[in-house]
């Protein structure tokens, strides 16, 4: 994609949502660490199900250590490989204690030396919690990027580099928000809106989607 396809790409985002916002809930970066930790291959609505509990009586990492594996196993058990992620969050939990006084690290090793943080979670923690222009390359991203040619990549690291490239200020803070919303509600995985795409002239993706035929009404012919 040209230069100056990229910076109408995000503009148009960010007209269209100039205040993106993660969809998993949270109230401080411990709970938006476990949240994101619990995310992976699951919707952010289902972890937000499971963590209300989970965050009403542990939202520091001394109360979930104090809570227990038993109990943090029990509140996310609907939870896609619950038992190692609660098993994940304990740990995490333990170390933050025992390495950080309790507090979520701002810096990227740190994190990723955490039980169950890989990557994409530091990126996410890094942006969402601490202002870090980071580029959290899921499957919706990675999706966008390849399909529209804004970014593609064989893998999600490749995808991050070149993100980290091409995206221009004063997108680059939310530009991974955009990438994933555009991803979950309109790029979609198996059918991608394209009639009601707003970046649909800036996107490599051929051929385009085209809008669904409107359902006749009973007794129309």
């Amino acid at each position: 994609m040209k230069k100056a396809d990229v910076v109408t790409f995000f503009h148009r985002l960010a007209e269209h949502d100039p205040h993106p916002v993660t969809e998993l809930e949270y109230s401080n970066p411990f709970t938006l660490l476990v949240a994101v930790a619990l995310s992976a291959q699951m919707t952010d609505a289902g972890v937000n199900k499971a963590t209300r509990g989970l965050f009403a009586v542990a939202d520091t990492p001394e109360k979930m250590v104090a809570l227990g594996l038993d109990e943090i196993r029990h509140y996310v058990r609907t939870i896609n490989f619950n038992n190692t992620k609660a098993k994940n969050v304990l740990a995490l939990s333990e170390a933050l204690v025992r390495d950080h006084d309790g507090v979520v690290p701002d810096d990227r090793a740190a994190l990723e030396a955490l039980p169950g943080v890989g990557r994409k979670t530091a990126n996410v923690v890094l942006n969402t919690a601490f202002g870090h222009e980071t580029f959290a390359v899921d499957t919706h991203i990675f999706r966008v990027c390849n399909r529209t040619k804004l970014a593609p990549g064989k893998d999600v690291v490749v995808v991050e580099t070149k993100l980290d490239r091409v995206v221009p200020q004063p997108f680059r803070l939310h530009a991974h928000h955009w990438l994933i919303l555009h991803g979950r509600y309109t790029c979609k995985a198996r059918r991608p809106e394209c009639w009601r795409c707003i970046v649909a002239d800036l996107c490599a993706f051929k051929p385009k989607t085209p809008a669904p035929k409107p359902v006749a009404a009973a007794g129309e012919s």
